[in-house]
């Protein structure tokens, strides 16, 4: 039976406060249309987020984190991250496969979301989903009309450009 597959991006990582968890919102890359579109929201730890934001913005550390060595290390065995599946939820619980390649082979890591993607994203590797856990665990995304990024940028240019000083005394 082939599982269909669907590529995903991340729609925003929200930290909801030191001590509380954050929350990974993923979508389908390919879905938006007619206003709606499905999320993934995935909780995580406080730890988990601050390693995804670091490889969300490819911010490069004095030192290497644990993903970094583990990405060198990889690297050293001539191999590479391939892809990452998020194949089953089961309660609150997402599981993953980090699929590295080495050489003509491929090789399925058993891996919690959270790690798999912050090694992908550090590598820029394509991440996905099955239709089966979208189905499970996804929710409606609904957004009012798709924005024109060029007229939004007009209207805050014509904007910024009609402030005066003025504008920011009390």
């Amino acid at each position: 039976m082939k599982t269909d597959l669907v590529p995903l991006r991340i729609l925003t990582l929200i930290f909801t406060g030191p001590m509380n968890p954050a929350i990974l919102v993923l979508e389908p890359i390919e879905e938006m249309k007619e206003g709606c579109s499905r999320v993934l929201p995935i909780w995580i730890g406080t730890a988990e987020a601050m390693q995804l934001g670091t490889a969300i913005e490819h911010a490069k550390t004095p030192r290497p984190m644990t993903h970094d060595l583990f990405l060198d290390a990889i690297t050293n065995l001539d191999a590479c991250v391939d892809h990452v599946l998020i194949d089953d939820i089961k309660g609150e619980t997402y599981f993953a496969k980090l699929v590295l390649r080495q050489g003509g082979r491929m090789i399925s890591l058993d891996a919690r979301p959270t790690d798999a993607l912050s090694l992908a994203l550090r590598e820029d590797s394509p991440f996905m989903t099955t239709e089966e856990v979208l189905a499970k665990a996804s929710f409606p995304y609904l957004f009012n009309e798709p924005k024109n990024r060029d007229e939004e940028l007009e209207e805050f240019d014509s904007f910024v450009s009609s402030l005066s000083p003025e504008d920011f005394s009390s």
